[in-house]
């Protein structure tokens, strides 16, 4: 049964990676829900955050492709229940809206968003949470005429308490324990 998973990918920040990351999905056909990419807690480690839809056989075989990335230190698949995540919107409305009788400020308040700039000719609204909740704010804001919107990826932190800096010296052992085999 397809749903949705949390793919976290601690990785150098090299050039390229991301077209590899995305060329392992593309092979199997499984398309992208939401990306995001930051440093992360680690000097020189990057952590991509990737959203799919898929199955959870699937989902371990394009975890396993990415460890076989040379850059890749650590990959991982976590289900909604195992993470704590958010998105964050944007919305650019109109700035008239706000003096013509319109209730758009009590919408703002009713759904935790906050304006985030007033400009002459917009103002621009911000709704941190999931996506469900930024898109129901937008089912609200958009009879009022939508200028712009836009959502990020998915940002989520792991619940299982994992520091990277435990993932890269368990990695360090593994890599002095196999020279040793040699």
């Amino acid at each position: 049964m397809e749903k949705l998973y949390t793919i976290s990918i601690l990785t150098e920040n090299k050039v390229g990676l991301l077209n590899r990351v995305t060329i392992v999905l593309t092979r199997r056909k499984i398309n992208i829900e939401s990306l995001n990419t930051s440093e992360s807690e680690v000097h020189g480690i990057f952590r991509y955050t990737l959203v799919i839809k898929t199955t959870e056989e699937q989902v371990k075989k394009v975890v396993k492709q990415f460890e076989k990335l040379v850059e890749v230190v650590r990959a991982s698949y976590y289900e909604d229940d195992k993470i704590i995540y958010q998105e964050i919107a944007l919305y650019k409305m109109p700035t008239s809206l706000w003096g013509n009788g319109h209730n758009i400020e009590q919408v703002v308040r009713d759904n935790h968003a906050r304006i985030l700039s007033i400009e002459p000719d917009f103002i621009v609204i911000e709704k941190t949470g999931h996506k469900k909740d930024t898109q129901e704010l937008f089912d609200k804001l958009e009879p009022f005429g939508i200028l712009e919107f836009v959502r990020s990826g998915r940002v989520a932190i792991s619940k299982p308490m994992k520091h990277v800096s435990t993932y890269l010296k368990e990695l360090e052992e593994a890599n002095i324990n196999s020279y040793k085999a040699i």
